[in-house]
């Protein structure tokens, strides 16, 4: 802030020996002490704020003692206008224009909530106030245009204090930090409401407080980015979307009525029998430029250069590196946008047992850096499909106004203001790729992830088939063509399928190019049956042309859709867990499972044997606990003590009586196949529990935060031979789809960098909050729509909160007091964890056997320990 002339004594306190304060700094102080005592407010309290460097206004003082520290410590910063004590602010004229930005000095002169203002109106008000001035500099008089006269308007309540005499809160900041505190905790309507009147009541009479829910969002409307909503045809055919489809008043395909009439006091109105939400993309990426706290952030993937041969963020990866190649002009300026999108149902009505699926579509931008990247507020809800069905194939109907968004964001692009560089630039984006679940992959990428031919890389070269028994399609002996040709497993005969070498080669992975010439053909939306594509099952599983082609840079990404880590670790792990633990009605190790093993392999030993009586019966198998065993391992689990956060409660999931495991969420199985399984399973025999070791050992470096490209090329030689280990432990009906996906899973990670920005466990824990959101059962979409546009605003609105002003953002976690728990000058990383004790603290000394535990811990946790164990 530029210093006001009248006083620049303030930085000048002490004379050149630097021993005593000037006279003029002393005459100062006595200035500002005799303004604060003149104003009524301070005599009846009969102390002062004390603005000096350590109080900073927040503590009241005797005048005598704000004097003493104010020529011991000198001012606050930027205090060169004495507004906590009475001194009113010279005006400064509401302006926004380009030449505003440029003088980073007239921008400090303006509040947190000013500001806030300004970046949301951008350089287009700017231009506003140019076009207002005659060539001689002055100002023309003329009533603003509707656009600027709204952000005058709000300009004009970020000033206004709430009730006269408060500096704390002004109408706008007041309005904008009760709507977070009720999108934080997710406070109803109603409650929001009697708050108000009980705040409007308890302030002072001539109070600007909101009076209620739809006040206080009015009153912050224009900060936040709106949502379109677009009728639909009850069937998922079409959408009343492009010009010629809006005036129609029946599904053009299936002849579904749009309107239905419904009777409201006493008059018959028409209401739309479906509609979804669209949440228009491009002025969020807009507003990702006009704030300073996230302008700059767009460019740290260029700016900020990382070791190579290192993985730790999606531009390390070879998809981001190839789409540069072919698209140099896009890659030119990096501020331009890389997205991913992320598609998943979820059912709002779990407890009640009503049928809903409710399909939120999400976008976040890779552009920021790894602290920021897929955080909660850039994840950004594009698109609710409505229930109560699945929209399976007929998604793509929903996601035409998206898909034009991204076609426009890369054909010409959108002027956007870059309010870090004070520059006008065309911001254009395209879409790397999708984050979804298998079943939903089918959805997207138009093949059906089922039956034989379910993988989506191998295609129709897979060599699934189905058992003979059961009826259900497996992918035992697929993995063997994956191996090196010298390996001893592809002569092997008896562990795999029988009289069987492997001589052929592993499938190729096609291309997107390649891809688009076998689906350029198809048909752009269909759904099941399919009887009218020839082949389908089985030479192809193509069920339709996914609306992702339209994209001009579609066929050239090297990853479109990611294989989610998240759902296949689970499903993998509950396999393992479910046989090794012989749940009932849970385990793959089941009847019809072993009267396979004598039609396909050669193990004597798990063939059913004759019980007597004409009956079989099933042996025991090795890879299976006995009853003791498993008892042994549920009672560690009830008893295992974890970190704060680690995973749930493990507990809860054990059933003593039946000796099984149940109930264990997605991050409960990522800790137990990652962390304890090696540990449960160590009574199975060694060869067993070896192969199972190194599976965990796999997906542990799989998940890792920073992937080497050495290590990456090593995993994709290991998972071939570890999962023909298993192939060799387990029964071909253990083998799913499932546990045959790990085997891509590598390649990948090499080409899209690293899991944590393309597994569904941020998009989930989004959905929970959305899902949170539900409070109108009758209109489960528009309570999340109006739900979340208000969060949407407070997040914004949150980054220009004084630092003392707590929400959700910066809210620390519930175990952090603040303090560091170290003694040394350089403590070891380890120990700097902040924290706070559970229960009154207290002395014991460890046993040679927990101190040497405790001990190893610290070897293998600290980073500065590394470097002294290779």
């Amino acid at each position: 802030m530029e210093i006001p002339e009248h006083r620049k004594w303030m930085v000048n306190r002490m004379g050149p020996d630097q021993r005593r304060v000037t006279d003029e700094y002393m005459a100062g102080v006595f200035e500002v002490a005799q303004f604060a005592w003149a104003q009524e407010k301070f005599k009846k309290e009969g102390k002062l704020r004390c603005p000096c460097k350590i109080c900073k206004c927040k503590k009241h003082q005797l005048v005598g003692d704000v004097m003493g520290h104010l020529c011991m410590k000198g001012f606050m910063d930027g205090y060169y206008y004495w507004t906590n004590h009475g001194e009113k602010r010279p005006p400064i004229p509401p302006v926004v224009s380009n030449n505003y930005y440029k003088c980073s000095g007239v921008r400090e002169d303006f509040n947190d909530f000013e500001q806030m203002v300004m970046d949301v109106a951008g350089p287009s008000l700017g231009t506003y106030i140019e076009q207002q001035t005659d060539d001689c500099g002055d100002q023309i008089r003329e009533d603003p245009n509707p656009e600027a006269k709204i952000f005058f308007d709000m300009l004009k309540a970020a000033q206004a204090p709430l009730y006269n005499g408060c500096e704390n809160y002004s109408e706008l900041s007041a309005a904008i930090q009760a709507l977070s505190i009720k999108s934080d905790f997710n406070i109803s309507e109603t409650c929001f409401n009697q708050w108000m009147d009980f705040m409007g009541k308890a302030l002072p009479n001539d109070n600007r407080m909101p009076e209620n829910f739809y006040r206080a969002k009015k009153s912050v409307e224009k900060l936040g980015l709106g949502c379109i909503k677009i009728h639909c045809c009850p069937n998922g055919c079409m959408i009343y979307y492009f010009p010629d489809d809006k005036n129609l008043r029946s599904c053009k395909i299936c002849g579904e009525d749009r309107y239905k009439s419904v009777i409201r006091n006493g008059k018959a109105r028409e209401v739309p029998l479906k509609k979804m939400w669209y949440f228009p993309l491009i002025p969020r990426l807009q507003r990702l430029y006009s704030s300073m706290q996230t302008a700059s952030q767009m460019r740290w993937h260029r700016e900020n250069i990382r070791d190579p041969g290192y993985l730790s963020h999606p531009s390390d990866g070879e998809a981001w590196k190839h789409f540069d190649e072919r698209y140099p002009e896009f890659s030119m300026d990096p501020r331009n946008v890389r997205l991913g999108l992320c598609a998943d149902g979820f059912a709002p009505f779990d407890q009640t047992g009503r049928t809903y699926s409710c399909w939120p579509i999400i976008l976040t931008p890779y552009n920021l850096p790894p602290w920021m990247c897929m955080r909660r507020e850039f994840l950004f809800l594009t698109i609710i499909i409505p229930g109560p069905s699945n929209p399976k194939g007929k998604i793509d109907v929903y996601m035409q106004p998206l898909i034009d968004d991204l076609k426009l964001l890369w054909n010409s692009g959108v002027m956007t203001y870059d309010v870090s560089l004070q520059q006008n630039f065309i911001m254009k984006a395209c879409l790397l790729w999708t984050i979804i679940d298998f079943p939903a992959y089918g959805m997207l990428s138009g093949w059906m992830t089922m039956g034989k031919l379910a993988c989506p890389i191998c295609m129709e070269n897979t060599k699934a088939f189905t058992l003979q028994h059961s009826r259900k399609t497996t992918f035992f002996d697929c993995h063997r063509q994956f191996l090196p040709f010298d390996h001893c497993y592809r002569r092997n005969k008896n562990s795999f399928r029988k009289r069987k070498d492997e001589t052929t080669l592993p499938p190729q992975r096609l291309t997107n190019e390649e891809i688009w010439e076998k689906v350029k053909h198809l048909p752009s939306i269909i759904g099941p049956p399919y009887d009218n594509l020839s082949g389908y099952g089985v030479f192809h599983n193509w069920t339709k042309k996914s609306i992702f082609w339209e994209l001009p840079y579609w066929k050239t990404n090297l990853l479109p859709h990611n294989l989610d880590v998240m759902h296949i670790e689970r499903n993998v792990f509950l396999n393992i867990l479910y046989t090794i633990m012989d749940t009932k009605g849970k385990t793959k190790d089941t009847f019809n499972a072993r009267l396979h093993l004598a039609d396909i392999c050669r193990r004597k030993d798990l063939e059913l044997q004759d019980g007597g009586g004409g009956k079989l019966k099933k042996p025991k198998a090795n890879y299976t606990l006995t009853k003791q065993q498993r008892l042994f391992v549920c009672e560690w689990i009830k008893k295992l003590k974890l970190p704060d956060g680690y995973a749930s409660t493990l507990s809860r999931c054990v059933d003593m009586r039946e000796a099984k495991l149940f109930g264990m969420k997605s991050h409960d199985c990522h800790v137990f196949l990652q962390h304890f399984l090696p540990i449960a399973f160590k009574a199975l025999p060694k060869p067993i529990w070896n192969t199972l070791t190194e599976f965990s050992q796999f997906f542990r470096e799989l998940t890792s935060p920073l992937l080497k490209e050495d290590n990456i090329r090593v995993m994709e030689q290991n998972i071939p031979i570890i999962l023909c280990k298993l192939e060799q432990i387990f029964p071909p009906s253990f083998f799913d789809s499932m546990e045959h996906l790990p085997i891509h899973l590598p390649f990948e990670a090499r080409v899209g960098g690293p899991v944590q920005y393309r597994w569904m466990y941020p998009f989930e824990r989004f959905i929970r909050t959305l899902k949170d959101k539900v409070t109108n059962t009758a209109a489960v979409e528009g309570s999340i729509c109006e739900a979340y546009l208000v969060e949407e605003t407070s997040t914004f609105a949150s980054y220009y909160y004084p630092p003392d002003v707590p929400c959700r953002r910066t809210r620390v976690p519930r175990n952090d007091d603040g303090g560091e728990g170290c003694f040394a000058a350089q403590p070891l990383s380890i120990f700097n964890y902040p924290g706070r004790p559970s229960r009154k603290c207290t002395s014991c000394f460890l046993e040679e056997r927990e101190m040497k535990a405790a001990q190893l811990y610290v070897l293998l946790n600290c980073p500065e320990v590394e470097p002294f164990l290779s």
